[in-house]
């Protein structure tokens, strides 16, 4: 897998630097134009609406017996939405990726934790097909495209990850009926994760136009970078799946062992 430009690829994004059109100027999505890498460290989103609803989660997390949880969640979601790797994720669509999966296997566990769900009014498999369907709903070129190009479009892309999400790690983490809740993780590790990110690395083209032109000045050709992101989705995406799938097994054969005991 060739993740470095040739000679001819370094080239095209000198020579558009040089003109100062920006790469993949069609797009302008929430978290702004694809940042040059020697700008990067200066592309912080100062959005009021985001930095006031962190701000609360903040507040409410140091008012709750399960405060450092809560700040976990904030942290991160400042990470994905605050910190520069916002500015990165409209260049590359691996730092993408990175957002997503950090939304999807970090912040919502913890938000899931922190505030779980008095009354689990649907089954894991309701929660799990959702939370799929969102994933790769998303994940399909045209709507991809459509949310890093409308503003509106792509706080509906976010809010449906990280909700659907919630939901799902609610149910898996309820005390109740830990066998079923390991077998879902382990399916949703494979398939949410797994599946989709071993289809974005062999897919022989790149998929995704918002991400056409701008990881050629990062040093990667749009395929490499898609690769990439296959590669991060295939499997380090999946290990949180796989160690809380595992330590709810557990628990299901601790309770089964009690049980003949």
């Amino acid at each position: 897998m060739q993740l470095f430009l040739d000679t001819n690829w370094a080239s095209m994004a000198n020579a558009m630097k040089n003109s100062g059109i920006g790469p993949d100027s069609l797009y302008r999505t929430y978290c702004g134009d694809p940042p040059m890498p020697e700008s990067l460290w200066v592309h912080w989103n100062f959005d009021p609406f985001v930095l006031c609803f962190l701000g609360l989660l903040l507040f409410f997390s140091y008012r709750s017996p399960k405060r450092y949880i809560g700040i976990a969640a904030t942290l991160v979601l400042f990470l994905t939405f605050v910190s520069p790797l916002c500015a990165l994720s409209s260049a590359l669509f691996s730092a993408r990726v990175v957002h997503h999966v950090l939304l999807f296997t970090v912040a919502a566990p913890l938000l899931a934790v922190f505030a779980p769900a008095k009354r689990i009014a649907a089954g894991a498999g309701a929660a799990f097909t959702v939370s799929s369907l969102v994933l790769w709903i998303w994940h399909a070129p045209p709507l991809y495209d459509l949310a890093l190009s409308h503003v509106g479009v792509y706080w509906c892309m976010q809010a449906s990850l990280l909700l659907s999400a919630v939901w799902f790690w609610q149910i898996v983490l309820d005390r109740r009926r830990p066998a079923i809740q390991s077998i879902y993780l382990t399916v949703a590790g494979l398939t949410q994760m797994g599946l989709l990110g071993a289809l974005l690395t062999f897919a022989p083209n790149p998929l995704y136009a918002a991400h056409s032109n701008a990881p050629l000045a990062w040093g990667l050709t749009p395929l490499a970078d898609q690769q990439l992101a296959g590669l991060i989705m295939w499997v380090p995406a999946i290990l949180p799946y796989i160690i809380v799938g595992a330590w709810r097994a557990r628990i299901a054969w601790s309770e089964l062992t009690d049980q003949a005991a």
